[in-house]
């Protein structure tokens, strides 16, 4: 009798979870999960990251793009983290992989990177606010809600980046990542200081952080590199480029940075890298 209590009693307690898609910080903080789960997705398949992953690996970049920086910032405040009670979180995610995954297969490389871009900057101000917005709501001090506003935003692209093997984009130079989720995150903690209502605290600071992110996009703002001795090779991380980085590009510089795709085969053959060689020696014997 006691073991089918337990059955039972275990029984009631799997539940399918609440599904839930309104209340301000709730849809703020699912726009930012389903568009950085869009993001991940098309990151997996970018050059710099493609490592011949699976369906379900694209599928679980999305997830970890998604959630991972949600789930990072919550359990930093102690909570669970509403992608396990919410499943609105991981189903809207997994959605947005698909999509990804279709767009990633596109033929236009270069509308696919735009998309990328574009959706980067879309999501990482509402990512910064809902960061933002945890942590004042959680009572902490303005240090600590200036991290989460960085952590929220940043932590799932750690986690693709650690997972594809390339250097995190938060340590490389790139057009202000942690910056601009900075500042919006500031933006929005100061706004709602001033008493605004929680949605102009999040249209204000989203507003300003996606224009700066668009115009360091364009215009190739980016973080000055740390002092390096003279004669210090400078390398490359082979990212691609948008905006004024990219003027002036030959075709084989574009296709060097996976933006250009011959069909033909055009540029897959090698080129010579190195010195000419040497002209061959003259005949010594003079004609009669």
């Amino acid at each position: 009798m006691q073991l089918l209590t337990m059955a039972v009693t275990a029984a009631q307690s799997i539940h399918i979870g609440g599904w839930k898609f309104t209340g301000s910080f709730v849809t703020i903080d699912l726009i930012a999960a389903t568009t950085n789960g869009l993001n991940g997705a098309i990151l997996a398949r970018r050059p710099d990251h493609y490592r011949n992953f699976t369906m379900v690996g694209i599928l679980l970049m999305a997830l970890l793009g998604g959630i991972g920086g949600g789930v990072t910032r919550d359990i930093l405040l102690g909570k669970v983290p509403g992608a396990l009670t919410n499943p609105a979180y991981i189903t809207l995610c997994l959605i947005a992989g698909v999509v990804g995954y279709k767009l990633a297969f596109s033929k236009e490389q270069l509308f696919r990177e735009g998309v990328f871009q574009f959706m980067t900057s879309f999501s990482l101000p509402w990512y910064a606010i809902a960061g933002a917005q945890a942590a004042v709501m959680s009572g902490l001090p303005i240090m600590g809600c200036l991290l989460l506003a960085v952590v929220g935003p940043t932590a799932g692209r750690y986690y693709i980046d650690v997972t594809s093997g390339v250097p995190p984009k938060q340590f490389v130079r790139g057009e202000w990542f942690v910056g601009i989720a900075l500042l919006t995150g500031a933006v929005w903690i100061a706004c709602y200081a001033a008493g605004l209502g929680t949605w102009w605290c999040a249209g204000v600071a989203f507003v300003i952080g996606f224009t700066v992110r668009l115009l360091a996009l364009y215009r190739g703002w980016e973080e000055p590199l740390a002092k390096e001795p003279q004669g210090v090779y400078k390398h490359d991380d082979g990212r691609p480029l948008l905006g004024r980085k990219l003027a002036g590009k030959s075709a084989r510089e574009m296709h060097d940075l996976g933006l250009v795709v011959e069909p033909d085969g055009s540029f897959g053959t090698a080129t010579p890298v190195g010195p000419p060689p040497p002209p061959e020696p003259a005949d010594s014997t003079t004609p009669r």
